[in-house]
């Protein structure tokens, strides 16, 4: 009888008392738990496609062992464990989701998922912590709160990289961006890493942080819902741990406390063809962000954020190359090609220039990045380029990101 398929799950190495393990996690965190595998229980897993049965994993297992017999009941204890934690695609792993799905939409804010993973979760050391980001070498230097009547910059494109690596990056960012005024409400457009249904998934929750919630602007959510043309919060789950918006909803608590409202958005795929390259084609997209737009132009004190990555390249991602001197250089110049459209508030050319070779550099910001360029097209004169920067990521590879605040 075939044995359930794993799930579309992530594993790293690790070194836990002086032997190499891999600890596999849900990218998309509905499950919390991590597992450590041994290489031969992670072979195991790897087999589980749905179709194998245990005398199938057991031949494959001999040709990758040198002919090494695993008796049956080591697979369906593997089976067990990883079925119990929800890796499986299973009975047990839906009625996981369900509960955890149960629990998002009953609950009346979207909780800080990454507070004490990512950043700290007391309100003391985060502030601590994020001042050391402006402060730390490569920064801008040690800020201080201005109060100002002047209307907030239009947009900032900022990183969603953790503020371990993309540090710089913030600081510049949100520090040229809180000196041109202070946002009363701001769109928010991220990056659904997890996957969505639909091209833009909005949500009503409120979200907090250590520095207190962040109320979502409910008047502004239903004017975009109206327009869209699917349900908008069929993949609303993707809200619950996805962290791109989470860190811009710290730096906007930190810099402006929690009376600015926000309107919390994330970008999936816009078009079902992976290369098309024409966002005019993106007609019902396209409408969603009239709607977005409209939304901005009707108060002075509204501003727009993407917080948007560039390229990941690397074994990482799935290149077939290390990373070097060229591959950095290479990956700076379209960058940089990209990043004029985008200070020249050009949606149109900025998508096209990513997606002339493919998007071979996997930018993941593209979505999110074009929509925010849509919103303030015509509002907003010129970008300026603050900062640029990339972060190795420790499984090889690289991560490039930008800070551009708009005037």
């Amino acid at each position: 009888m075939a044995l359930p398929a794993l799930r579309n799950v992530d594993g790293t190495p690790v070194e836990h008392e002086g032997q190499t393990l891999i600890c596999l996690f849900d990218p998309q965190g509905v499950v919390e738990d991590q597992l450590l595998l041994t290489p031969a229980a992670f072979f195991v897993s790897t087999c589980l496609d749905g179709v194998n049965d245990i005398v199938d994993i057991q031949a494959a297992f001999a040709r990758q062992f040198q002919g090494t017999l695993l008796p049956s009941g080591d697979i369906r204890q593997i089976v067990d464990v990883l079925d119990t934690h929800g890796f499986l695609d299973s009975e047990r792993f839906v009625r996981i989701r369900d509960e955890v799905a149960r629990a998002f939409r009953a609950a009346p804010t979207r909780e800080a998922h990454v507070a004490g993973k990512s950043y700290p979760s007391d309100p003391v050391d985060l502030r601590a912590f994020l001042d050391d980001m402006f402060t730390a070498d490569g920064g801008p230097g040690a800020w201080q709160a201005e109060s100002s009547s002047r209307a907030p910059a239009p947009c900032l494109v900022a990183p969603h990289i953790d503020f371990e690596r993309g540090g710089a990056a913030y600081a510049h960012g949100y520090l040229g961006y809180a000196r041109v005024g202070r946002p009363e409400m701001v769109l928010v457009f991220g990056v659904a890493h997890a996957g969505s249904e639909t091209p833009l998934i909005l949500t009503k929750k409120d979200f907090e942080t250590p520095f207190g919630v962040l109320k979502t602007d409910v008047r502004a959510v239903e004017r975009i819902e109206k327009a869209c043309p699917w349900d908008p919060y069929v993949s609303e789950l993707v809200h619950r741990t996805e962290h791109s918006i989470e860190f811009q909803a710290v730096m906007l608590a930190y810099l402006f406390g929690t009376d600015v409202r926000i309107v919390p958005i994330l970008c999936g795929p816009f078009s079902e063809d992976a290369e098309a390259d024409d966002p005019a084609a993106f007609d019902a997209v396209n409408e969603v962000l009239g709607a977005c737009r409209e939304v901005f132009e009707s108060s002075e004190g509204a501003s727009v954020i993407a917080g948007a990555d560039l390229a990941h390249v690397g074994r990482r991602f799935g290149d077939p190359f290390e990373i070097n001197e060229a591959v950095i250089g290479k990956v700076h110049r379209r960058d940089h090609e990209d990043l004029a459209h985008v200070t020249a508030v050009a949606p149109e050319a900025f998508y096209r220039s990513v997606m002339k070779d493919g998007n071979q550099r996997k930018v993941c910001g593209l979505g999110c990045i074009y929509a925010a360029l849509k919103c303030v097209e015509g509002r907003a004169r010129a970008g300026e380029l603050v900062h640029y920067g990339y972060a190795h990521d420790p499984l090889g590879g690289i991560v490039s990101f930008a800070g551009v605040v708009f005037s």
